[in-house]
């Protein structure tokens, strides 16, 4: 019997949100009621004095109150308009609602900055007193948090001076670089001699392409797109590092991984510790790339080699049975989040529909008024689509298990936000593997999950590599386009050891995530993530369906304390050591292992 309610379909509904979509004048209203509450905010603020007793903090709670709401406000809106845009690219009244609650966020970040100097200029005295009360403590870490960066930032005038001029500067340089990708063509030669101008998007597409033909092909034509654009990039590249640089410098900060290490709630053992493993289990994964080469018929394999698949796992998944698979496998592991998962299918929070209009890629977004998420991806019935609807139910599952907490307790970082999602997948990657019809399908599948492995261990590190020593050498003077590429291919083969027969130079010009300005070292927190999930994934096994409450009180954490405290409090591991990142290493190792065994 279906655990489904009729026939799944595959649009999701926004209709409860807000009804009428980008014409709602139940939205309209909503951002209205917004736009005069956080200037009213913002009025308040500015009169206030820090807190002089533990009385006086008592008058802040209902505003406390008022900025937690307005923060699941504004996320409302946000995500249900970034909705709207993701399943109709044409839609420009929900591209204007966009622009609009931009300037909202902008608002109420100021709102904020006035707060935490409130807190900043708050005596340590009143202030540990205040934390210690019982309206305040669920929400003092980030509290705590937000107090501490704004002592270690400039005075808040100077930061929203900073903030003000880098629109125009520091955003408009990361702005330059997406001008820069939308006039980059690549030329390419079909199989009928006529010869096409490809978009960034189309190339990179053929770039995965099953045939190695076509792959190799397209590649030269790639890095010689990116060279003819390369000085515009360097300038970029250059500029947005300078001017993090710049900034660094005038708050007294040293260590160039002080920002991304602090917004991920690591510390430097941590990171070290992860990256210590991985380099020590590194020969395992290059004579996988061996292997795999010789599967492909090729001495060594090219840059464009390394994600190519190495066959088709299985005929075309309905809808129908993915969802059958994933409520089954879920459910295996935790009946609530089978439930979850079930509840999500009948109440039409998915959007699947293959069909034109729809922006790529997919996403879970969260509707904290409404407590409820909204997952979008474009189901084609292939393996991998199964994956990511997996992926993005196991994201939503960790905000439903937070829904319940104070707004200020569910901010958590991005390098454990992958946490519930990796872990989703896992659950379904190791079912498929356990059930496959035959050696060849094993193998297939195997080599899918190897290659999550290989981007994070080894792309991902080039790219923290690269990253590093560019902004260490960037101190010293601007790097022209040369030294960059000569940069990027070192850490590529000190990252893959070796073991590629050709690199890709140009990387640090054609990958977007150097050029984002929002996230400093957007590379690192991804390999933790995974490796994060993984070693909880390993506990799991261990202890078994006993785990899925330690595991929801985990997630349930993520928003309110650093890594190292989470990991110490509901896993009893230290990972600043490297025992915890070994044992996550070997429930990667083993795929490798069978992979090797199964081709040998």
């Amino acid at each position: 019997m279906s655990r489904f309610v009729g026939t799944l379909q595959q649009t999701w509904d926004l209709e409860t949100i807000f009804s009428g979509g980008s014409a709602s004048t139940a939205l309209r209203d909503h951002l209205d009621a917004l736009e005069r509450d956080i200037a009213a905010y913002q009025a308040k603020l500015q009169e206030l004095q820090a807190p002089s007793t533990v009385e006086e903090t008592k008058a802040l709670d209902n505003l406390i109150e008022d900025l937690q709401a307005a923060d699941s406000r504004l996320s409302e809106a946000g995500s249900f308009i970034g909705c709207l845009t993701a399943q109709d690219q044409h839609d420009k009244k929900a591209l204007q609602l966009d622009a609009r609650v931009t300037s909202l966020n902008a608002a109420y970040n100021n709102v904020m900055t006035l707060f935490w100097n409130l807190l900043r200029l708050t005596s340590d005295e009143v202030w540990e007193a205040w934390m210690q009360r019982e309206e305040i403590a669920p929400i003092s870490f980030l509290l705590r948090e937000k107090r501490e960066q704004a002592r270690e930032k400039l005075a808040p005038d100077l930061e929203n001076l900073v903030s003000d001029l880098a629109v125009d500067g520091y955003h408009g340089w990361g702005q330059h670089y997406d001008t820069i990708v939308a006039k980059v063509g690549v030329p390419f030669e079909e199989e009928g001699g006529e010869v096409q101008m490809l978009s960034v998007g189309q190339a990179a597409n053929k770039l995965d392409h099953p045939d190695r033909n076509v792959r190799e092909r397209v590649f030269p034509k790639w890095e010689e797109a990116w060279t003819k654009a390369e000085d515009y990039c360097a300038d970029t590249l250059n500029r947005l590092a300078g001017f993090r640089l710049k900034l660094y410098e005038k708050r007294g900060w040293d260590d160039i991984l002080k920002e991304p290490l602090d917004m991920n709630r690591m510390s430097k053992a941590t990171l070290d510790a992860m990256w210590q493993v991985i380099v020590e289990n590194k020969p395992k994964f290059v004579a996988y790339l061996e292997r795999k080469a010789k599967l492909l018929g090729v001495e060594k394999l090219s840059w464009t080699d390394v994600d190519a698949p190495l066959g088709q796992a299985s005929g075309k998944i309905s809808y129908e049975q993915a969802a059958e698979d994933i409520v089954e496998q879920f459910g295996k592991f935790s009946p609530k989040l089978a439930e979850f998962a079930t509840m999500a299918f009948n109440k039409r929070w998915i959007e699947a529909e293959d069909r034109p209009g729809k922006r790529p890629g997919g996403f879970c977004t969260s509707l904290p008024l409404s407590k409820q998420t909204r997952i979008f991806m474009t189901y084609g019935g292939n393996v991998s689509n199964v994956y990511t609807l997996a992926h993005e139910l196991g994201h939503a599952y960790h905000q439903y298990v937070m829904e319940e907490l104070p707004r200020f307790s569910q901010d958590y970082a991005m390098n454990v936000a992958e946490t519930a999602s990796t872990f989703a997948e896992m659950i379904l990657a190791d079912a498929f593997v356990k059930h496959a019809e035959d050696d060849q399908q094993k193998i297939v599948l195997l080599a899918d999950k190897v290659q999550n492995s290989i981007a994070f261990f080894m792309n991902i590190h080039a790219r923290f590599l690269f990253e590093t020593r560019f902004y260490e050498k960037r101190r010293q003077g601007y790097l022209d386009a040369a030294e960059l590429c000569e940069l990027m291919e070192e850490a590529q083969r000190e990252a893959f050891q070796g073991a590629l027969g050709s690199y890709h130079p140009h990387f640090w010009a054609s990958k977007l995530h150097f050029y984002i300005t929002d996230v400093p070292f957007y590379n690192f927190p991804y390999t933790f993530g995974y490796m994060f999930s993984t070693g909880i994934y390993a506990q799991a096994l261990r202890e078994g369906q006993g785990f899925a409450a330690k595991y929801d009180a985990l997630l349930q954490d993520t928003g309110r304390m650093t890594v190292e405290e989470l990991a110490a409090k509901h896993l009893g591991v230290d990972l600043t050591k490297p025992d915890f990142w070994r044992d996550a290493m070997a429930v990667c190792v083993a795929d490798v292992d069978a992979f090797l065994e199964l081709t040998k």
